[in-house]
Order: C-alpha cells, then structure tokens, then sequence
C-alpha cells in the first residue's frame, strides 16, 4: 500500500486512487533545493512501486505548487554558497547532484500513469520542465512559464529536453536568448498546456472531468500508450513500430482486454471504470 514520509518540502498525499505531491516552500515560491529533488525521487518511486504491486489501485499523480506559486525553479539563496572549486583537472562534487535534478525528470516524465500538473503562478525553469514533464496541464490565468536563469548568470541545465520537445525548437530558442516569461494564453497555444481556467472553481471541474476520463482507460493500455508515445520522441519509426505491434497482441491476449471489448459489445463499463 502506498504511504509518503513526512517530507520537509512536500506535501503528499493519498486520496483513493489518486496520488497528490505539492510543492510546500511557499515563502520562496516553491523554488526547488537539493533536498525538494530528492524528496521529489523518493515519492516517484513510492508511485511507481505501488503501479507495479496493483496498477488499478492508482490511476494519476497530481502535481501542484503551493500558495499560488507552481515552482519558481532552482532556488538562488542556495545556489550561490557554493563550497570552493577542486583542484584542475578534478570532477567537481556539485556536478552529480544538479544531474541527478536531470535523472529525477526522467523519473516523472516516465511514471508508468498519468500526471497532471494544475500551475497557478511562476513556472520557470525547474517549475517549467516539470510541467512539460507531465501529460496534463491545466493552468490558472495567472501562469507563467520561461527559462529566465540567464538573466541570473547562468542556465537551466537539466529541463532543456523535456521543454523542447514540448514546444519545440524555434520557440525554445526563442525563450532560451530572450530569457522572457510567457503568459497564460501564449502557453497555452504553445502547447505547453492543455487547459486554461480562470478561477480554482474552474480548475477542480477541469480536474475531475480529466479524471473520470483517465478512469475509463484500462491501466496497463495506459500504461503502455504513454510509453510508447514517449519512444516517439527518441526512437525510429521502425521500433515504435515493432514496440506497438508486440504490445497490441500482448494486451489482446490478456484477461483485461477481453473483458474491455465484452463490455463494449454489451455497452456496459469496463470493470476498471468508476
């Protein structure tokens, strides 16, 4: 059964069979620290454990930000104590933690369900990749999304693939020199989101319907759509291909699918659906 530890920088929770993480350092805009990351990977593998034990027992991971700030990206006030430089020719230590941010993000955008992400507020950087890391987005008005950290002084390393292929190289390239934010409205017909809501009403409306949608889909045909999906991006034609024809027989061979396309022919609901 899954349960979360007390994390210093997350809320997490359980209700029924949907999975909440909600990024809890409001005071600094929820901008990401090494511990957040770390605490982030414990409870994606928490999840994906608990897919692997019982994959009807939890359908989707919510992502959200808390007072009113998805994540304002990496967190500068820790960023700039760094310890001294190693001698040349040395590896530097502060380069294995800021890649395992990379591995972490690989771990959400492969979660074997569903994400949503529900961003209110600044999106940048970290805060962005996470977004684009998701399969849903629904956003508040107030969302902004950008890689602003050149106007810092330095760049953000590890979410430059999952924005890309979000939305694309020219646009990427775009933000990337400009460093500007986008609005609401601009991200939403980049593609970054999928939803744009007005108030938290709105939002919760948007949040169930796309719920009870995701419920109607057979777990592990879910499961698989989205990896496949996900090898589009990566792999050839040929072996996204081969992958899918492998996979359709492997599920039409299963105990669920027949059980789907039954109760299709007799129009009555899956026994996976609500």
């Amino acid at each position: 059964m899954l349960t979360f530890p007390d994390y210093r920088s997350l809320l997490a929770r359980r209700d029924g069979d949907v999975a909440s993480l909600t990024f809890n350092r409001p005071e600094r805009r929820n901008a990401l620290t090494h511990e957040m990351m770390s605490e982030l990977s414990d409870a994606f593998a928490r999840v994906t454990a608990e897919v692997a034990r019982d994959p009807v027992s939890l359908r989707a991971l919510v992502l959200r930000g808390a007072g009113g700030f998805f994540c304002a990206g990496g967190d500068i006030g820790f960023m700039k104590e760094l310890p001294p430089a190693p001698p040349d020719g040395q590896r530097d230590p502060l380069v294995a933690p800021y890649r395992a941010f990379g591995d972490t993000l690989l771990e959400l955008n492969r979660l074997p369900l569903p994400v949503i992400a529900i961003v209110d507020g600044p999106a940048a950087g970290g805060g962005f990749g996470m977004a684009c890391a998701s399969d849903v987005v629904i956003m508040h008005e107030s969302a902004r999304f950008g890689i602003p950290e050149p106007r810092a002084g330095f760049i953000p390393s590890q979410v430059l693939p999952m924005i890309v292929r979000r939305i694309g190289e020219g646009l990427a390239r775009e933000l990337a020199v400009t460093a500007r934010m986008m609005d609401s409205r601009e991200a939403l017909a980049a593609g970054v989101g999928q939803h744009l809501c007005a108030d938290e009403t709105a939002i919760q409306a948007v949040l169930t319907r796309t719920l009870n949608d995701i419920r109607r889909g057979e777990p592990g045909a879910v499961a698989t759509v989205k990896r496949l999906v996900l090898m589009c991006a990566t792999e050839s034609d040929a072996a996204v291909l081969d992958a899918a024809a492998l996979d359709l027989i492997r599920l039409l061979r299963g105990a669920p699918a027949r059980a789907g396309m039954k109760a299709f022919l007799e129009k009555k609901p899956p026994p996976w659906a609500p």
